[in-house]
């Protein structure tokens, strides 16, 4: 390693040095210098570059996006999906500090950070989605308490902070720092208890954005019940993301996770699984009714794919007892909820908007601009999680 003290001075290159340690990463076998780690930092610039541009020359030149068709790809999914995504680390936070669910404590940590980077993505999208990008922070200052997205933006926040608070005593270990970490321990539980609240009214209220458009959105998914379904599809997403990145990580990184908390995870997807497939049946039978799911063509088939691969499917494999003991049925089950719940997220975003605009004449299908920007903040969250994984503990308790 790099001896930073001689040209940055013993404070700051003492600091670096610490940073930069890496023993703690040697037991997991963590390579920074790969190839699939320099396709992350190509997708980074391409992504660096599309921004820029976007900055320069504005929307209307680095998207399709137009008056009917205002949020494309950029929220239905880096916001809707990205969110939805980082919901697990409220779950497991609340489980292990609030109700003292210790056999998780292995995970939280690996959890919160996800959430970190889903939420900073969130955040980074909604600044380039914005028409005038400079003025993003008004919301702070200029409150409109009568409007959802002020919540949303509120929320977004407050919860993203409380996340690099939850966060903070990987980096407060790696530098040494007692007295900052023994201030975090103290005010910890209030976090979590913070974060689970703001995260609650945070996922709902994305959904609740779609109730100011009753003529424009598909009866398919059109309800006054969205906010809970989104927050009910979000619960199953965070258990199947914490499941997913668990496996994963385990696999890639080399450590290990006790089987009983795959099994709680997996239980946690088949009870809300089942909550919300319950809760599209009512919605769909005492709305539009049955027969619209095979009448309207392209969306009823969108909407019957979402609910078999990100609902009936995962909560059958996982079902029985004996399922749920196999971390392969519970990798696939996870995948699949991931999958679906996005698709959910792109249906509500996109295409069920696609019915009005198409009838007033518009269309909508992500630019290359928008794609290669997206991919890019996929890359910097998974590099960013690699490299936490490699200078800070990560995964205490897992066996090493």
């Amino acid at each position: 390693m790099i001896d930073f003290t001689t040209s940055l001075g013993p404070k700051l290159g003492g600091t670096l040095n610490k940073l930069l340690d890496d023993r703690h990463s040697r037991h997991l076998g963590i390579k920074m210098d790969t190839p699939f780690t320099r396709v992350l930092i190509l997708l980074i610039l391409g992504a660096a570059l599309v921004a820029g541009y976007r900055v320069i020359f504005g929307l209307g030149a680095s998207t399709n996006m137009n008056d009917y068709w205002p949020w494309g790809l950029w929220i239905a999914f880096d916001v809707l999906g990205g969110v939805a995504m980082a919901a697990g680390a409220f779950m497991i936070a609340g489980a292990v500090y609030i109700l003292n669910l210790k056999k998780y404590k292995c995970i939280a940590r690996a959890s919160i950070l996800n959430a970190f980077f889903g939420y900073l993505l969130a955040a980074i999208s909604i600044t380039f989605d914005v028409g005038r990008s400079a003025v993003i922070w008004h919301p702070l200052i200029m409150w409109q308490i009568n409007s959802v997205m002020f919540i949303v933006a509120l929320h977004l926040v407050l919860y993203l902070t409380t996340l690099a608070t939850e966060s903070s005593p990987m980096v407060f270990e790696k530098l040494g720092w007692q007295r900052a970490l023994n201030n975090v321990h103290r005010i910890m539980v209030g976090a979590v208890m913070f974060g689970v609240a703001l995260s609650l009214l945070h996922q709902s209220s994305l959904g609740a954005n779609y109730l100011i458009l009753p003529s424009k959105l598909s009866p398919l998914w059109y309800s006054k019940h969205i906010p809970y379904m989104f927050l009910v599809s979000a619960l199953m997403m965070g258990f199947s993301m914490v499941s997913f990145e668990t496996i994963l990580t385990g696999k890639v990184f080399n450590h290990q996770v006790p089987k009983n908390v795959l099994e709680g995870l997996a239980k946690g997807i088949v009870c809300f699984g089942s909550l919300y497939f319950v809760m599209k049946m009512v919605t769909v039978f005492s709305g539009p009714g049955r027969t619209v799911l095979f009448s309207d063509g392209f969306l009823s088939f969108m909407w019957l794919l979402e609910m078999a691969v990100g609902v009936i499917i995962p909560v059958l494999l996982l079902a029985k007892t004996a399922s749920r003991k196999h971390t392969d049925t519970i990798f696939v089950a996870s995948i699949l909820v991931i999958l679906g719940v996005l698709l959910n997220r792109l249906n509500v975003g996109v295409f069920a908007v696609s019915g009005y605009a198409n009838h007033v004449g518009s269309d909508y299908f992500p630019s290359l601009m928008e794609f290669i920007l997206t991919a890019g903040m996929i890359a910097f969250a998974v590099l960013g999680f690699k490299v936490c994984a490699k200078y800070l503990n990560l995964f205490p308790d897992t066996g090493h």
